[in-house]
């Protein structure tokens, strides 16, 4: 047996004894040149993404779907979603995963100095982010603002932080509908695609069906954003592959973020099925997952952070995807598609 197998047959045998995911030396041992220069903005600062592992790029702590016109502090204890939430990072941080994108966006209960005390005693490094959702989740000045306007709320919150705190967003959160793209979900699609122009962000838009998606690209292509600014959320909700396959040759990313919601066996035939067509480098990996949901006692039916370690991964490999691979799509990939870019 080769060294390389036996690391590939360390990592599964890790994963099957229930043992934090240990990426291979094919990942920690990049070289310095590629590595040194991409950096991620969490809650707690810039970070090198040489300094990181395992990072989930599709995770909430929060949410509260209340309507964007009653949502607000007022609405949630701090303290009890510290104690709730403290022990599920917890656990992910058990699992390996080192960073993690909560994507809960404003209006939708972003607290983002809330975040910032979970990183610090969790151990998980965490990214908020900046950006609108849609409808009935939006403020009243989205539908009466155009595109600069909204990207100067954005790019402000980049440059000065959010709401006072400091804290400065890790990439653009927004939400289309399922298309044809509605004139207001356009528009914000454009002012995301300005915002991600002038500071380098990522845009993580949920998504779903492949036309909204093959239309936000159209826009970004019509501003000259980057298409690996652009992350396809909820990608497995759509069916008709094709569509992941050529978001994903276009250069952009598809992300399959449903792990945990479905029989695991799902995401095996999904993730098989696009490595042996698509390119890997193009894919991420992550559950939606958490949903203290305010309103609910105790935040309801939270979920964990963890099958895709403790289920998917495991099986994958024993599916013939190799230790390399799922090293990508659980470190490589996921801190690529969330690093800085230089802004214009």
């Amino acid at each position: 047996m080769t060294r390389r197998e036996l690391l590939e047959q360390a990592g599964s045998a890790a994963l099957l004894a229930g043992q934090p995911w240990k990426l291979g030396t094919a990942v920690q041992r990049q070289r310095p040149e590629r590595m040194e220069p991409m950096k991620l903005m969490t809650v707690t600062g810039e970070v090198r993404a040489s300094d990181l592992g395992v990072m989930l790029p599709h995770e909430h702590v929060m949410v509260d779907f209340v309507g964007a016109d009653k949502t607000g502090p007022h609405r949630w204890d701090a303290e009890e979603v510290f104690r709730t939430m403290l022990p599920r990072l917890k656990a992910a941080r058990e699992a390996g995963v080192t960073c993690m994108a909560e994507c809960t966006p404003m209006f939708l209960a972003r607290d983002v100095n809330l975040l910032k005390r979970l990183s610090l005693a969790s151990g998980v490094r965490l990214l908020t982010n900046t950006g609108l959702y849609k409808a009935p989740f939006l403020p009243a000045y989205a539908s009466t603002e155009g595109a600069d306007a909204l990207a100067r709320r954005w790019i402000s919150e980049w440059k000065a932080g959010i709401e006072g705190t400091g804290i400065r967003p890790g990439f653009i959160k927004i939400a289309v509908n399922p298309g044809p793209l509605e004139p207001i979900q356009r528009k914000i699609v454009t002012a995301a695609a300005r915002t991600a122009n002038a500071t380098g962000l990522a845009i993580a838009c949920h998504t779903g069906p492949g036309v909204a998606a093959l239309e936000c690209l159209e826009v970004l292509r019509s501003e000259k954003t980057p298409l690996d600014r652009f992350i396809y959320v909820h990608a497995d909700g759509e069916p008709e592959r094709k569509f992941h396959l050529e978001v994903a040759r276009a250069g952009a990313w598809v992300e399959y973020d449903s792990v945990g919601w479905r029989p695991v066996g799902e995401h095996v035939k999904l993730v098989t099925a696009f490595l042996a067509e698509g390119p890997a480098e193009r894919l991420l990996l992550s559950h939606d997952a958490g949903w203290y949901h305010v309103g609910e006692p105790g935040g309801g039916d939270i979920r964990p952070f963890t099958p895709l370690f403790t289920e998917l991964l495991p099986q994958l490999r024993q599916a013939g995807v190799s230790q390399a691979v799922l090293d990508r799509l659980v470190s490589d990939n996921p801190r690529r598609a969330f690093s800085l870019r230089k802004g214009t």
